[in-house]
C-alpha cells in the first residue's frame, strides 16, 4: 500500500479569517472519521499543493496530525482554478481492517497495433469502482493497449487486471478501449451505397423501346 504523508497542526480559526492564514502559506483542511469525528488542521500550502497533485481518489495520505498519524484518502478538493492551487481538502480516515469501496484511475499503456492499420482507437472509462482491504487497493490500474490488433478488438471493465483480493463493482461490460474505423469512413460507406441504392436497375428490356412499327 502505497502512500504520502503531510505534517498538520490542528486548527481553531474557520469562517472569514481562514484567508489571513491562506495569504501567510497555509492551507485549511478536514480530517474525519467514524471514530476521530472531525479535525479541523491547517497544512503547508505549498508542500501540499505539490504532494496532492499526483494524489488520485485510492491514493493513501497519512496526515500526521500533531504526531498522531491518521491513514486517509482525498474525498473532496475545492481549488481555485485561476490560480491553479487548493482552497480546502477533506481527508476521510480509513479503518484499516474494513473493506472499502472507491474509484480506481486507469492509466493507458503502450499502442494498439490496430493503429498500424489506418484504424483508431476510442476509449471510454478513466475510472472504475472497486472494493477490497485498504492494504490491497491499487492506486491505479494499468490498461495494456497492445492486445487490440484488428477491427473491433475491445477491452471492457471485465477484462482489467485486478490485483488479489480486489472486487470490480462497475458493470463489467461498461467500455475502457476499443478500436473502430476511422471518422468519416462509415459516413462514406453510406454514402456509396445510397448511390447504388438510387439507380435503376434494368431487368429486361422491352421490344417496344427497340422496335418502330
Amino acid at each position: 500500500m502505497e502512500s504520502i504523508t503531510l505534517k498538520a497542526t490542528k486548527r481553531d480559526v474557520i469562517g472569514k479569517k481562514v484567508k489571513v492564514y491562506r495569504r501567510q502559506g497555509k492551507l485549511p483542511a478536514v480530517v474525519y472519521g467514524r471514530d476521530t469525528g472531525s479535525i479541523p488542521v491547517w497544512l503547508d500550502a505549498r508542500d501540499a499543493n505539490k504532494a496532492l497533485r499526483s494524489v488520485g481518489s485510492s491514493s493513501f495520505v497519512i496526515v500526521d496530525v500533531e504526531g498522531t498519524p491518521y491513514t486517509t484518502l482525498v474525498r473532496e478538493r475545492q481549488r481555485d482554478y485561476l490560480r491553479d492551487t487548493l482552497l480546502h481538502v477533506d481527508f476521510q480516515v480509513i479503518p484499516m481492517g474494513e473493506t472499502l469501496r472507491t474509484e480506481v484511475p486507469l492509466v493507458l499503456e503502450g499502442e494498439a497495433p490496430a493503429l498500424t492499420l489506418g484504424l483508431e482507437l476510442v476509449t471510454g472509462l478513466n475510472s472504475v469502482e472497486v472494493e477490497s482491504l485498504p492494504k490491497n487497493l491499487p492506486s491505479s490500474i494499468t490498461v495494456d493497449l497492445s492486445i487490440l490488433k484488428e477491427m473491433g478488438d475491445r477491452i471492457e471493465a471485465k477484462d482489467l487486471p485486478l490485483p488479489e483480493g480486489v472486487t470490480l463493482l462497475t458493470d463489467g461490460e461498461e467500455m475502457v478501449a476499443q478500436v473502430v474505423a476511422p471518422a468519416g469512413a462509415a459516413e462514406e460507406e453510406a454514402a456509396e451505397e445510397e448511390a447504388l441504392e438510387g439507380e435503376p436497375e434494368v431487368i429486361e428490356k422491352g421490344k417496344g423501346e427497340e422496335e418502330d412499327f
